[in-house]
């Protein structure tokens, strides 16, 4: 079976250092969801602002990614809802910082 990618998904540092603090439980959903946009493009429940797509679960958990072209989703950090607003400003200046490197 030729599986064919939806998005390539890349992980920043950030992103990857807030990880690490998750509990397996919750570093499972999330590499789902990962997985899930990657192979059928499928985002589940979102909000779109300030060119930052907010992958949301109704625990609260949030991880703030972009798209960056066609087919690169950039994962640029996470938190939950209680701390949305220090975490969107962060993963904002992370892409900020992604735009002035590679773009």
């Amino acid at each position: 079976m030729n599986l064919q990618l939806k998005f390539q998904i890349l992980r920043t540092q950030e992103f990857n250092e807030w990880f690490d603090t998750q509990t397996k439980p919750t570093q499972g959903l999330i590499l789902a969801r990962l997985h899930r946009i990657s192979v059928e493009g499928h985002f589940g429940t979102t909000n779109y602002f300030d060119d930052l797509i907010e992958l949301k679960w109704t625990s609260g958990l949030r991880v703030y990614t972009s798209r960056i072209g066609q087919m690169v989703i950039v994962v640029l950090g996470g938190g939950n809802k209680n701390g949305q607003s220090k975490d969107i400003k962060k993963a904002k200046n992370t892409l900020e910082k992604i735009k002035k490197s590679y773009l």
